[in-house]
């Protein structure tokens, strides 16, 4: 049996230096020199390539291997280029692979440090692989319009190979930018409708690729300023770049971003849990639930997990995140508790509970997965919510009020409800506001959180049906001529200049401040056929397809009706076209859709958290609220 040889070369010389190729496909180097070596590269590896005065140390994965993990040798200097024959880095236990004699199929990964050694057999990830169908998809079949044909040539001419095998796609894939920043990148939060376009028509290996790449890449060094961002943090995104080597050699690595790069360098809350959301997709859509059943994968998850779940001075059982941490990258006053995060967060934990497996290292996460989403769901439902009766009540606050008993439990004044929304409010319909603190509730309209509370049943069935109600009653102004708006209103006037910093790009109306974003077409679509209203999706498609084609498929529109193309959007934004492709697939197989929602679950309403703990409480304000949580 062979075992995973380490070899430790000579120091990498000061003059090495990374190289951005005008392609990322694999085809485009056409050197006789370059090597493909699967290699690694971490944002700290990142840093050290970039100081003439330090040493690259580079991972380096052999083509045949993917998703496998090593305990890196903590006592390896900087001096020395680490070349593995596998991937990763587990802090948990040790892993060794050998190759079966005579067999080209499959690889053994004997797994250190349980109760119990497991051995475990691996699919093998490379280019002969086909894609697992078990019958759950099938190949679209039915016939595709001309707006779809276009689409998905540019989907897949988005597509990003990674020594010969695909992993995602860039944000934006525009010919005529010449000066991309980071939308030559792939993003986790960008892949996803991309992600779940290839799933819906049958093609899996790319979505199976970029799980496990960007399982790879998952944080576990310092990378901003000495501090380390959390053991388990996914990166915002990576790009393929070719690196050189001694002479004329070039090697492909992965280069992550975990914010250390990104305007106003704030690390991304949201692509973990949309990397948990993504991989329980993938299982669904092909059935093939040996991916989530990994070593690896269970690791990287828990990883996640632990680090969402861990113990803070927040006294809520919602996430407290930092501005910019999520699809809204800039400041735009959501810092605190924001609604988009909340809502993915319980979408992930119950993803989790799904498919996490169930032995006794795992059961103390179950039990805290399980008290969290029951907190998590009442504290939404019921501090979140506003409808035309909860603003009279709020209107009619008493305030300073202490006591176990109060009902103004945030100290929220009265005078925080704005002028527009008690003329805005539709008397059927209501919505979940964007962010909850003390003494402060965000009233915007925020359609991200609010869609995906009703996709992940974090909503009550009446609340998840009122929200449709008032994006049917306040269609021109949340759709337009353009679905949808990310939020609304907009900042304006002193409020824009104090709350975004006097940002140029987020002026009113226009990007993150209002403006009409297409990808969020598909979770649109998803929302409406969970509730029964596929007429309301179908409304919104049709406009959509309209105009993206005639407007090179923008990354977002401007002004209050979303009637121009944003004076900053990229075009042929990959997310827009791939949110078209997946509303239209969902819409003519609306039957797959179904393993995409949540339904409730009734059991988590019966989870007190209170009646668990040990403080010896005689009272618990979920008792109040049971009644509203159950319809």
């Amino acid at each position: 049996m062979n075992t995973i040889a380490i070899i430790r070369n000579s120091a990498a010389k000061s003059s090495r230096r990374l190289l951005s190729a005008s392609s990322i496909t694999s085809s485009s180097f056409a050197s006789p020199n370059r090597t493909c070596h699967r290699t690694l590269l971490t944002a700290a590896n990142h840093s050290r390539i970039r100081s003439a005065n330090t040493f690259l140390s580079l991972f380096r994965i052999n083509s045949r291997q993917l998703g496998f993990l090593i305990k890196p040798n903590g006592d390896s200097d900087f001096s020395s280029v680490v070349r593995v024959a596998c991937s990763l880095n587990v802090r948990d236990f040790s892993t060794s692979v050998e190759n079966r004699v005579n067999d080209n199929n499959f690889e053994r990964i004997y797994v250190q440090g349980g109760v119990n050694l497991k051995t475990r057999v691996v699919e093998r990830v490379d280019e002969e692989e086909k894609s697992v169908n078990v019958g759950v998809v099938e190949k679209a079949k039915i016939e595709e319009s001309e707006a779809e044909r276009e689409a998905w040539r540019l989907l897949k001419g988005a597509v990003v190979s990674y020594c010969g095998n695909p992993v995602g796609t860039v944000a934006a894939n525009d010919p005529g930018d010449k000066t991309p920043l980071n939308y030559d990148q792939v993003f986790i939060r960008d892949f996803v409708p991309s992600a779940l376009a290839f799933l819906l028509r049958g093609e899996s290996e790319v979505v199976k690729n970029f799980l496990l790449h960007t399982l790879q890449l998952q944080s576990w060094e310092k990378t901003v300023d000495c501090y380390s961002p959390g053991q388990g943090l996914m990166p915002a995104s990576f790009k393929v770049r070719m690196v050189a080597l001694d002479g004329d050699n070039l090697e492909e690595v992965l280069d992550p971003d975990f914010g250390e790069s990104a305007i106003g360098r704030v690390a991304p809350v949201d692509s973990g849990l949309w990397w948990i959301i993504l991989l329980r997709a993938y299982g669904k859509l092909t059935g093939d639930y040996s991916l989530q059943e990994r070593v690896d994968v269970q690791t990287g998850l828990k990883m996640i997990l632990n680090l969402c779940l861990t113990d803070g001075f927040d006294m809520f059982p919602s996430l407290l995140v930092t501005d910019g941490s999520c699809m809204i990258d800039r400041r735009m006053g959501i810092h605190g508790h924001p609604l988009e995060i909340q809502a993915l967060f319980y979408s992930a934990l119950r993803c989790s509970r799904e498919m996490l497996a169930t032995n006794e290292g795992s059961s103390n996460l179950i039990r805290a997965i399980n008290n969290r989403l029951s907190a998590l769901s009442f504290h939404i439902r019921e501090y979140y919510w506003v409808d035309m009766k909860k603003i009279n009540e709020i209107y009619r606050y008493k305030t300073e009020e202490y006591s176990m008993d109060a009902t103004n439990k945030f100290n929220i004044y009265p005078e925080q409800i704005p002028l527009w929304l008690m003329d805005w409010i539709p008397e059927e319909g209501g919505y979940l506001i964007g962010n909850l603190q003390p003494a402060h509730m965000d009233f915007r309209f925020f359609t991200l959180g609010n869609l995906w509370s009703i996709v992940s049943s974090l909503g009550t069935p009446r609340q998840n049906e009122a929200i449709l109600n008032l994006i049917e009653a306040k269609w021109d102004d949340l759709v337009g001529h353009m679905p949808l708006k990310i939020c609304y209103p907009a900042l304006d006037n002193e409020e824009w200049r104090i709350i975004t910093g006097s940002d140029p790009k987020n002026t009113p109306w226009s990007y993150h401040n209002g403006g009409s974003w297409p990808t969020l077409l598909w979770q649109f679509t998803l929302a409406c056929i969970k509730m029964g209203r596929i007429e309301l999706a179908k409304k919104a498609v049709a406009l959509a397809e309209k105009r993206l084609p005639l407007d090179s498929w923008p990354e977002y529109y401007d002004t209050r009706t979303g009637k121009f193309i944003g004076k900053q959007s990229r075009l042929y934004q990959t997310w827009t076209i791939s949110g078209f492709l997946t509303s239209k697939m969902l819409l003519k197989k609306p039957e797959m859709a179904s393993m995409l929602f949540w339904e409730e679950d009734y059991e988590l309403l019966e989870i007190c958290v209170c009646a668990l703990n040990k403080s010896g409480r005689r009272k618990c304000s979920r008792g109040a609220a049971r009644s509203q949580i159950l319809v």
